[in-house]
């Protein structure tokens, strides 16, 4: 089985100098290698080639068969990364607290410890769906259990 460590290494290595950088990895018992990358600004199809062809010409498969994916952190799924937060400050998103609580805020600020955010209310006006924004409260890094882009089509 690949190792984890040499993966993130990898990665490293080839996204230096780029404003991508590694949101998670797995290794399956079968040696499938799933990496997901994200960007400051954006991550196309060829920065995922481009990955996927550096990491592969360095692993050697006459050691170790493995299965290699590189995909970008796709737009529904969780924020798992701080770095992640940033492009999305003044954006609503879900947070979800250690507590099981589940509410809409829009991000205000983030720092190391602790986000700052504006509880979202979502009113009805007939067939038109405003906004309204609470006063900012701020929520410690570790009470929070998962955060995901609100997607509004």
């Amino acid at each position: 089985m690949t190792d984890k460590g040499i993966i993130i290494s990898l990665a490293g290595e080839a996204l230096r100098g780029t404003d991508r950088y590694v949101v998670s990895v797995s290794v399956s018992r079968d040696n499938v290698i799933e990496l997901y990358i994200d960007s400051d600004s954006a991550v196309t199809i060829d920065d995922c080639v481009e990955l996927s062809r550096y990491i592969e010409e360095r692993l050697d498969r006459d050691v170790e068969d493995f299965e290699l994916s590189v995909s970008s952190a796709g737009i529904d799924e969780p924020l798992l990364v701080a770095r992640q937060y940033v492009k999305h400050i003044g954006k609503d998103l879900f947070i979800t607290k250690n507590d099981g609580v589940k509410k809409m805020y829009k991000l205000v600020s983030v720092s190391d410890l602790q986000i700052e955010v504006q509880e979202a209310e979502q009113k009805r006006y007939g067939k038109l769906t405003k906004t309204l924004y609470h006063d900012s409260e701020t929520i410690p890094v570790e009470e929070i259990k998962e955060i995901r882009p609100y997607i509004k089509f």
